[in-house]
């Protein structure tokens, strides 16, 4: 177990490093001055000279490089030149809601996902199952943008259950915050959903052909039970390496969501920041989806470890 926990976590910081050159070298060769930008096109040319310097902007790509990785290891990220604020403080303030809106939808998408693929998979080739594979290939075909805004015309602009965006804080109690974010969650889920329902439909179909499944039913057990409590461990390896993924998916994907139902959260946030030319903001916040992505995919792996410790043998062979 130890050697694979090594090796999973030299994997982890390879990628982790590999990322943040990707995303320092993307950024730092955008056409314009930064300078310029922030100052205006009247701005005097000495006046943009010593906003650069005091940027850094007239030292050499490596050194600005490994100054922003040192900052990372020490916590700070920087002044927004738009804000005026520290980044740290901004992506913190952002993640209180972008985060609670990712586990939310990852909370709609497992539940809605495993009831529908286990029930498809339970009922193969008849109305039910080609009822949920049916609504989850219309889930896969409309993006969940044009769905967000079909949630708001039925319950904020017809039915005026919810409102239409906007997020109070959490000051304003959990009850009222988890409201707010009900609809956004649930348009991030329903894509989501259905790509899961059919990756668990597939893998149970495949576990129920197994010796162990006819044996637990030639015993009495049922169809029901057989499935959840035989044949869904069984087959929750592939499901798992799509959830990993879908919940990365999910935090990248609130770039979009935020912005139609007006949430102050990271995705905004970069989204705002790329407007306004705040590259700091931007390389900082893309640099945290990355890792949130990396340590995603680093927590699957020990989880496949859990499910499965045949997996840990197989590693170090």
């Amino acid at each position: 177990m130890m050697r694979f926990l090594l090796r999973r976590s030299l994997t982890l910081l390879a990628t982790v490093l590999a990322a943040s050159a990707v995303i320092f070298a993307a950024l730092d060769v955008l056409p314009g001055n930064i300078a310029q930008v922030l100052l205006g096109p009247d701005a005097s040319q000495e006046a943009v000279q010593a906003l650069a310097q005091q940027l850094g902007l007239d030292q050499p790509a490596w050194q600005r490089y490994t100054q922003w990785l040192g900052g990372l290891l020490r916590f700070d990220l920087g002044l927004s030149h738009a804000y005026g604020s520290p980044v740290g403080e901004l992506i913190l303030e952002r993640l209180s809601l972008t985060l609670p809106l990712a586990l939310m939808a990852m909370l709609f998408t497992t539940v809605l996902a495993l009831g529908a693929g286990v029930y498809a998979a339970s009922r193969q080739h008849r109305l039910g199952d080609v009822g949920v594979m049916g609504l989850s290939q219309l889930g896969i075909a409309f993006p969940n943008f044009w769905f967000a805004i079909l949630l708001i015309l039925l319950f904020s602009v017809h039915l005026r259950w919810f409102a239409a965006g906007g997020f109070d804080g959490w000051s304003e109690g959990l009850g009222a915050g988890l409201k707010a974010l009900l609809l956004p969650a649930l348009s991030l889920a329903v894509v989501q959903a259905a790509i899961l329902a059919r990756i668990t439909r597939s893998a149970m179909l495949e576990v129920l052909r197994e010796d162990f499944v006819r044996t637990a039913r030639a015993k009495g057990r049922s169809l029901r039970s057989a499935m959840w409590t035989h044949a869904l461990r069984n087959a929750m390896i592939p499901v798992v390496t799509v959830m990993g993924l879908q919940f990365a998916n999910l935090v990248a994907g609130t770039v979009v969501i935020e912005n139609v139902f007006y949430l102050p959260g990271l995705g905004r946030l970069i989204f705002q920041s790329i407007a306004n030319r705040d590259l700091i903001v931007v390389r900082n916040g893309v640099m945290l989806l990355a890792v949130m992505v990396v340590a995603i995919n680093f927590v699957v792996d020990l989880l496949y470890a859990v499910i499965d410790p045949r997996l840990q043998g197989r590693d170090s062979a």
